[in-house]
């Protein structure tokens, strides 16, 4: 009986380790690990940023939380991409030239964070995890993000 403990506890510490040290597999070739974040011109009323931060070597898990984002907000906010009320970047958080918006974030590994500057300058930010959840069911993944970003442009 103690033996199935141990196992069992041995296989959670395992799974964190590796959730904590990030993904172990190589990032396709041509992917954005080289962008440098830059501040976007100022847009009047409220502004969200939506970033994907990511190591340089990515799980499909990890690479499934950037393509579906990114199909998220090219699909139902274009207009709001093109007009900068909402940002969105894939950001390699291990290059020392992405280390300052890693930091704003606080980014420590693969993670889909959301910030928002509102009108009366105030910034605030979040990390959303349930999309972790959601990743074996893409529709229910843009649905979910989808919402969420809704909210946000809405002031909630």
């Amino acid at each position: 009986m103690r033996n199935k403990y141990f196992v069992g506890l041995v296989m959670l510490a395992l799974a964190l380790c590796v959730s904590i040290s990030g993904c172990t597999e190589n990032a396709e070739a041509g992917a954005v690990d080289n962008l440098v974040v830059q501040e976007t011109p100022p847009v009047s009323g409220a502004r969200i940023e939506v970033f994907h931060f990511h190591g340089t070597r990515q799980c499909a898990s990890c690479k499934a939380v950037g393509a579906y984002t990114e199909e998220t907000v090219e699909t139902y906010f274009s207009d709001e991409l093109e007009s900068g009320k909402i940002v969105f970047r894939h950001i390699n958080a291990e290059l020392p030239e992405n280390r300052e918006i890693a930091l704003k974030y606080g980014a420590t590994g693969s993670s889909l964070w959301i910030g928002v500057y509102e009108e009366n300058g105030n910034f605030s930010k979040e990390e959303n995890v349930k999309v972790w959840y959601k990743i074996n069911n893409k529709e229910d993944y843009l649905a979910y993000l989808k919402q969420v970003l809704e909210q946000k442009l809405a002031g909630n």
